[in-house]
């Protein structure tokens, strides 16, 4: 009895073929392409977009060998573009547009679904100092040396001095405040809307002049010689911008300078991605370098603006390996759902970051402008001459 193959379904085809323009197959043997094992998969990504994509992947619909370059080849062929707009999209972006998602009340929802999840997790993902943020990669393929010499290259950028007072807007686990003040002699005030990472922070920053607070940034009220910001801007959200930028602009004494790290998009938008909203972070927006130049407008002088997002892709890469191998320890507190849903955010991120569609942004802002040499070392030391500083970036960068 002869039996002809299954029909491929109108969702299935539809699928298969916008995949198949980023050179993407299913059932392929290549590393990228996708295995599907449950064929819902194929109407979730035509109703879902994103979203259904992400939550077909958490429910074992679909697996793929190297997600990170799966996730790379879909967005450089703007496959979300693509697929029709749906229920979901619709409602995120009105949501975003009528709603601020990023009120103090709704800001602390971050803290307690993302940065609660625990210490003991974090620690065994990230490095030693707890960066939670790109490093920079140079001389070295160690996660923690690079994360050291991240934090190294903003204090420069900062121009710490022995007895400056440094706020930190969202800290984390106040690694960062720790490095400002043991090696540039620095007062730090950092402020987090976590209970675990001020817990955290507090506690290893004893007999160091630094202050962990479970503070949002609107409620800052001092004035500082320094201000940075580490993977913050990416929770203030576009109605929140230029209030952020505001309060910057008056926490900062005359002369200061604000450094900015932040993750951007190339284009502005005013609505998130559905699934990482969802389920990574609650009521976050990526910023792209217009509005968060227009944030800063008759505030702040831009004084430089470097581009660290080619490194991105390797820290996320390293959290992922991090997290594989200590998973045993956290497999049966947070579930297979959980690692899905993680290993997806990491690869996922990692992938965009390596087809360019998210950029890794150091702002150096000052208030009044200053003498800055855009050395991509930080600026001028007093007694320092640009000589000195262009051999030492010379140095640096071979």
């Amino acid at each position: 009895m002869h039996l002809s193959p299954p029909r491929t379904s109108l969702a299935q085809a539809t699928v298969q073929d916008l995949f198949a323009s980023a050179d993407i197959r299913f059932d392929g043997r290549r590393p990228w392409d996708i295995r599907v094992h449950d064929a819902r998969f194929f109407r979730a990504v035509l109703a879902g977009g994103t979203l259904g994509f992400g939550e077909s992947y958490m429910d074992g619909w679909w697996d793929c060998e190297a997600l990170d370059e799966m996730c790379c080849r879909a967005i450089r062929a703007r496959l979300e573009e693509r697929v029709p707009v749906n229920l979901h999209t619709a409602l995120a972006f009105a949501s975003s547009f009528l709603l601020n998602l990023q009120t103090r009340r709704r800001a602390r929802l971050v803290g307690r679904r993302h940065y609660d999840v625990g210490n003991d997790f974090f620690e065994c993902m990230l490095d030693p100092s707890m960066q939670y943020s790109c490093a920079w990669f140079r001389d070295t393929n160690d996660l923690a040396q690079a994360q050291r010499e991240k934090m190294d290259l903003i204090c420069r950028k900062l121009g710490l001095e022995k007895g400056m007072s440094l706020l930190d807007i969202g800290c984390g686990w106040g690694g960062l405040a720790r490095h400002a003040s043991e090696h540039y002699g620095c007062r730090v005030i950092g402020i987090t809307i976590s209970e675990e990472q001020r817990r955290y922070g507090a506690e290893l920053s004893r007999g160091l002049p630094v202050e962990i607070r479970l503070q949002d940034y609107r409620e800052i009220s001092e004035q500082f010689d320094r201000v940075v910001s580490v993977g913050m801007l990416e929770h203030v959200g576009p109605k929140n911008y230029r209030k952020y930028m505001r309060k910057v602009f008056e926490t900062l004494r005359p002369g200061g300078v604000f450094v900015c790290q932040s993750i951007a998009a190339n284009f502005s938008s005013h609505y998130p991605d559905p699934w990482v909203a969802r389920y990574i972070f609650p009521n976050s927006m990526i910023p792209s370098a217009t509005q968060v130049s227009k944030a800063t407008e008759k505030l702040l002088v831009l004084e430089d603006v470097q581009n660290l997002g080619g490194d991105y892709e390797k820290t996320l890469k390293a959290w992922e390996s991090n997290f594989r191998r200590s998973w045993h320890r956290f497999a049966s507190r947070y579930g297979e759902t959980f690692y899905r849903m993680w290993r997806f955010y990491l690869l996922g991120c990692a992938g965009a970051f390596r087809a360019r569609g998210l950029q890794l942004f150091q702002f150096v802002f000052s208030k009044g402008g200053i003498r800055y040499l855009p050395s991509r070392i930080g600026w001028l030391l007093p007694g320092e001459s640009p000589h000195e500083r262009s051999q030492l970036s010379a140095r640096v960068s071979a």
